[in-house]
């Protein structure tokens, strides 16, 4: 009888193998690999950009424009338009640019802005007026691209600028045309349809580097 056990034994035992050298054949056994091939434990982004409208704060500056926009002035966290509504900080806008201006992690890391509004002037209004900490909002940006121009114009100014590769970057946006159009170039693209919220954020960082959209659900 234990002659009989320890033969059964020895066959699963050997069936467990064999079938474990298939699977590990056909990679189930392989590591992860990123979408560019293997990049440096926890790699950073050299550029992170932003857009504006939809993105950073709400309502978008277009919505404001038959009601009243500028000037505005602070009602707490917000700032306040002359039509009477609110302009709020998106998601973990705040955070996210305090934790990329203040932290060393983030220190060799440019922030910039790629943003077509429809009332750039009031725009920079807000940049001046929003705060973060003791900081104005408008000094997180090492970078700003506000004009009419295709965003692929303000992202090859930017690439020039910092002497980097699109592969680089990162980009935030809450259209999904613009994300679409700024992927194709190679930049790791996080679709932002509520704004920058710390989920979008994280998936971001964790994707990096991206071939496909971050967060596109369509």
């Amino acid at each position: 009888m234990a002659a009989a056990m320890k033969t059964t034994q020895s066959m699963k035992g050997m069936r467990y193998a064999v079938a474990a050298m298939a699977l590990h054949a056909c990679g189930a056994f392989q590591q992860p690999r990123t979408t560019r091939g293997a990049v440096a434990l926890r790699a950073k982004p050299k550029v992170v950009v932003f857009d504006l409208d939809g993105c950073l704060w709400d309502p978008e500056m277009y919505m404001l424009s038959w009601r009243g926009g500028a000037p505005f002035t602070p009602d707490g966290d917000a700032m306040l338009a002359q039509s009477g509504e609110r302009v709020v900080l998106l998601g973990a806008a705040r955070d996210i640019l305090r934790q990329l201006r203040t932290t060393d992690d983030w220190s060799a890391t440019k922030v910039a802005i790629s943003s077509r509004t429809d009332e750039p002037a009031w725009a920079a209004e807000l940049l001046d007026k929003f705060r973060v900490d003791d900081m104005v909002l408008g000094s997180c940006f090492d970078a700003r691209e506000i004009t009419k121009e295709s965003k692929s114009s303000h992202f090859r100014r930017l690439k020039e600028k910092y002497a980097c590769d699109y592969e680089d970057m990162m980009f935030f946006d809450n259209e999904y045309g613009n994300c679409r159009e700024i992927s194709q170039l190679g930049v790791t693209v996080a679709f932002s349809p509520e704004g920058v919220t710390g989920d979008v954020w994280a998936e971001a960082l964790a994707a990096f580097p991206s071939e496909s959209i971050v967060n596109d659900y369509y």
